[in-house]
C-alpha cells in the first residue's frame, strides 16, 4: 500500500469515527430534515451595509478552517459563493466549541449569528449558533487545490462544482440560454411540446440509432434522433407553431464536439419558409448571448466574435467554388463530378451522386474556413430528403446550416410538403439502407399519411443547444457543458 492511499485509508477511518462519536452521543447529523435559512454569501457580501449587525441564518460547505484556541476562522461555501465565520469559544459555549473544532473540512453546518466587518476588514458573520447538517465522510481533492485530472471532474461532476466554482458558473449560464429560447418563442405564440422518445421508426436525421426492445408490445424500437417528423404532424393538426427542447440520442462516436445524448430545439412555423427561419435563427442566438454574457462581442478558444453584425450568407456552390476552387455549376455528370473529386483527393462513395460529392467537397474544404457565423443555403436534394426543391432548380432546396468558428450550429429548411416527392425520397433512402448505409432514412407510413391530408407551406429550423452554450461560455468540450457526459465505465 502507497503512503498517500495509506494516508487517506487513515482520514477515511477517522471520520467515521467522529460521526459514530456523534451518533452514540445522539447528535447524528444525518437525522436533521431541514435548516431554515434567510441569507446567502452574497447577501453577506454584496449587501452588506443593509444587514452589518443583524443577525442571519446561512447554511453551506466548510471549505478552510483555521484553528486559533478560543476563536477559529472558517469559510464556508453556499450556492452562491463563500463566506467567512468567527467562531469564538465566548459565542458558542466551550462544549459546542470543542465539538466545532472537530468538524472537517466538506462538512455541511448551519450557523446563525451578526454580520460584522473584522479587524482586517473582511465582511464575516460572528457565529452564537452551529449545526453540524451532513458529515463528509470523504476529503475533498488534493487537499482543496482543485480537482485537475479532467477524467475524474466529468465523472465526479459532484466534487468538480465543490471545488471549481466556475464550473458551476457555465450551467448557469446553460440555464438562461435554455430559458432565453423558450421565452423569445412563447413571445412569438410558439407553443412548446413534447414529443416520443420511444420511435418504431428512428426519423428526422441522418444517423445511427440506439435500439432497444419493448417487452410488452414485443417490437423492436429506438430512441430519437430527431423529433423533426413528429413536429410536422402537429403542424399538419393546426397547431401552427410548435418547438420541443429535449435530449436525441445517436449511437456514434465521442468527441469534444459529439455526445451519444446531446440537447437539441427543434420549431416548426406554418407559413414560412427558410428565409423567416434565418431572422430567427440570428434573434435567438442574439437572445442567447445577452442571456449569458451581457453584451454580443464574445471569444471563443481566442477568437473574436460580433454576433452583433448580420451573419454572412453564400450558397454550398458558392462556398466551394471559393475555398475549393471548383465550380459545380459548370460539373452536369456523376462522371464530372468523379474525375473533380479524384483530382482533389476526395473520397467517395460510388451510390454518391453530384449532390454527395458537392457536400464532401464543402466538408474537406469549406466547413472549418467558416468562422464568422455564415449561413450556408441550397444544399442539393441528394442531402436533404425532407427539404422542399428550390422553385428555378430542382436539384437544390431551400435549406441552411449555420456554420461558427468551422462547426455547425443550426439546421433548416422549407419543409417539403408534397407527399409523392416525400415518398421519392424515402424509397432513394432505403435504396441507400440496402447497400449499407444505416444512418439512411427509413419510410414512415404514418408521417406520408400525415402529409396526404395537407402540410401548409412550413419553415423548420433546428438548433444544437450543446454546441451553442460551448460557444457562448467558451468551453472547449461538449463535456464542459453536460453535467453528466457519457463515459466508459472503469471495468
Amino acid at each position: 500500500m502507497s503512503e498517500e492511499v495509506q494516508e487517506l485509508s487513515e482520514l477515511l477511518k477517522i471520520r467515521r469515527e467522529k460521526l459514530k462519536a456523534l451518533q452514540d452521543a445522539g447528535r447524528d447529523p444525518f437525522h436533521i430534515t431541514k435548516y431554515m435559512i434567510d441569507a446567502t454569501s452574497k447577501d453577506v457580501m454584496d449587501d452588506f451595509e443593509n444587514i452589518k449587525g443583524k443577525t442571519v441564518s446561512i447554511a453551506g460547505r466548510i471549505m478552510t478552517k483555521r484553528l486559533m484556541g478560543k476563536a477559529s476562522f472558517c469559510h464556508v461555501q453556499d450556492k452562491c459563493g463563500q463566506v467567512q465565520l468567527y467562531v469564538a469559544k465566548d459565542n458558542l459555549g466551550e462544549e459546542a466549541y470543542e465539538e466545532f473544532k472537530h468538524y472537517d473540512i466538506g462538512d455541511i453546518v448551519g450557523v446563525k449569528g451578526e454580520v460584522f466587518v473584522t479587524q482586517k476588514g473582511e465582511k464575516s458573520v460572528r457565529v452564537d449558533i452551529v449545526t453540524l447538517l451532513s458529515k463528509s465522510l470523504l476529503p475533498l481533492p488534493e487537499k482543496y487545490h482543485g480537482l485537475k485530472d479532467m477524467e475524474l471532474r466529468y465523472r465526479q461532476r459532484y466534487v468538480d462544482l465543490i471545488v471549481n466554482p466556475e464550473v458551476k458558473d457555465t450551467f448557469i449560464k446553460r440555464s438562461k440560454i435554455i430559458k432565453s429560447f423558450r421565452q423569445l418563442l412563447d413571445n412569438k405564440d410558439f407553443i412548446e411540446v413534447e414529443t416520443p422518445l420511444l420511435n418504431i421508426i428512428p426519423g428526422g436525421a441522418a444517423a445511427k440509432p440506439f435500439k432497444t426492445h419493448h417487452n410488452a408490445l414485443d417490437t423492436e424500437m429506438y430512441l430519437r434522433i430527431a423529433p423533426e417528423l413528429y413536429l410536422k404532424r402537429l403542424i399538419v393538426g393546426g397547431m401552427d407553431r410548435v418547438y420541443e427542447i429535449g435530449r436525441l440520442f445517436r449511437n456514434e462516436g465521442i468527441s469534444i464536439k459529439h455526445n451519444p445524448e446531446f440537447t437539441s430545439m427543434e420549431l416548426y412555423q406554418a407559413y414560412a419558409d427558410y428565409n423567416d427561419m434565418m431572422d430567427i435563427t440570428e434573434e435567438l442566438i442574439r437572445n442567447a448571448c445577452i442571456a449569458a454574457n451581457g453584451i454580443y462581442k464574445i471569444s471563443y478558444q481566442g477568437i473574436e466574435l460580433d454576433l452583433e453584425k448580420p451573419f454572412r450568407k453564400m450558397t454550398m456552390e458558392e462556398s466551394v467554388k471559393e475555398y475549393a476552387g471548383v465550380d459545380f455549376k459548370t460539373i452536369k455528370t456523376i462522371e464530372d463530378a468523379r474525375a473533380a473529386a479524384k483530382e482533389k483527393h476526395v473520397e467517395f462513395k460510388q451510390t454518391d451522386g453530384i449532390g454527395a460529392i458537392l457536400n464532401l467537397f464543402f466538408e474537406k474544404f469549406v466547413e472549418e474556413k467558416l468562422v464568422e457565423p455564415t449561413f450556408i443555403m441550397h444544399h442539393p436534394v441528394e442531402i436533404s430528403p425532407l427539404a422542399k426543391r428550390k422553385a428555378d432548380d430542382s436539384e437544390y432546396t431551400e435549406r441552411f446550416e449555420l456554420f461558427i468558428c468551422g462547426r455547425e450550429y443550426a439546421n433548416a429548411f422549407s419543409e417539403l410538403n408534397d407527399p409523392i416527392d416525400q415518398r421519392g425520397r424515402f424509397e432513394h433512402q432505403e435504396s441507400l439502407r440496402a447497400t449499407g448505409d444505416d444512418e439512411a432514412n427509413m419510410i414512415d407510413e404514418d408521417f406520408l399519411t400525415a402529409l396526404e391530408y395537407g402540410l401548409p407551406p412550413t419553415g423548420g429550423l433546428g438548433i444544437g443547444i450543446d454546441r451553442l452554450i460551448m460557444l457562448l461560455t467558451d468551453s472547449a468540450s461538449i463535456r464542459d457543458v453536460l453535467l453528466f457526459p457519457t463515459m466508459k465505465p472503469l471495468n
